[in-house]
């Protein structure tokens, strides 16, 4: 099998839980949800948004800092990040007295630049996310540790004992909708999720314009985009990776897509019933059974993730000014 075992799920999660935060899950069952979910028998909502470092980066991010030997932590690491990995890289390394250096596009949420600084760590900014991920290999080959923020054992670990948690939390749930940047997080829960309950359906959503999964999983081998265009910079990873790749072919059932403007209006919809300020990620799960997958739902109880909010007002401000 590719991936994490249960008994090694458990024991991460046993490892850390001093650290991270069990996230609590929320029914969506109030009257003020009446006419806008689908047709399911229930609808579930994991707030990892709540976890440390604002997201569930945080749970690979502490897993990877903690398996670095001395001569490792003393040479520093690096990330590349559109703002959720790096935040929670900046965190883990923070308290673990490492030297952490953060590539990012420019044209990240500032509030996610100044968040990562204000953690201790070096941030250099380039066009675009290829050019961040090339500098982030180029910093490695020279010496430094590299955390990637999804091709990793220690990333997939983390998001695995996001999924375990989902499950014990929700016994019931029968198909789990994911958001999918580089895959780490879909693929460590669906590898949970799957050998807890077999019978379970994971669904994978990701942008129209940042489609590496989706283009994969056709091709029947990773690919690389020639280009990122969505405001989900959570999900603009620019390629996917053999490692992660596999895990999610042997997990994951399928993958659907969804464009910005879903997004945004499931944003809206976090903000108005919630009080949720939901970043584009964030808010992918809710947009994907309310679009693409709103008529397979019918019946099933079904589990979104929040999966992380690290938003500036004035970003978000910005963009809902589209709706």
């Amino acid at each position: 099998m590719i991936g994490p075992t249960v008994d090694a799920i458990v024991a991460a999660k046993a490892s850390v839980q001093d650290d991270l935060i069990e996230t609590p899950v929320l029914p969506l069952s109030s009257a003020r949800w009446d006419g806008v979910l689908p047709d399911c028998a229930s609808v579930t909502l994991k707030l990892e948004l709540f976890q440390q470092a604002g997201s569930f980066k945080a749970r690979g991010a502490l897993l990877g800092m903690r398996n670095l030997s001395p001569v490792q932590s003393a040479a520093g690491v690096v990330a590349a990040s559109g703002g959720n990995h790096a935040l929670a890289v900046s965190w883990a390394a923070k308290a673990a007295g490492v030297d952490a250096l953060i590539t990012m596009p420019r044209a990240v949420d500032p509030a996610r630049i100044a968040g990562c600084k204000a953690l201790g760590a070096t941030v250099q900014l380039y066009d675009d996310m290829a050019a961040a991920f090339a500098a982030m290999n180029a910093f490695a080959d020279a010496g430094r540790i590299l955390m990637h923020p999804f091709e990793a054992a220690h990333m997939t670990l983390g998001a695995a004992t996001c999924g375990y948690e989902f499950v014990k939390q929700a016994p019931e749930l029968e198909t789990f909708v994911i958001p999918v940047g580089g895959g780490g997080l879909i693929g460590g829960m669906a590898c949970a999720i799957k050998q807890m309950n077999p019978k379970a359906r994971v669904i994978g959503v990701e942008p129209f314009g940042a489609d590496s999964v989706y283009q994969s999983l056709g091709a029947g081998v990773p690919v690389q985009l020639d280009q990122v265009d969505t405001i989900a910079d959570s999900l603009g990873a620019p390629m996917a990776l053999p490692y992660s790749f596999d895990v999610i072919r042997q997990y994951v059932d399928r993958v659907v897509r969804i464009d910005d403007r879903a997004m945004l209006k499931a944003m809206d919809i976090y903000q108005q019933n919630l009080r949720i300020t939901a970043e584009p990620a964030c808010a992918a799960s809710l947009a994907a059974i309310l679009g693409p997958l709103k008529d397979d739902l019918a019946g099933q109880h079904v589990g979104l993730i929040a999966c992380g909010s690290n938003i500036s007002l004035d970003r978000y401000a910005e963009l809902m000014v589209a709706l």
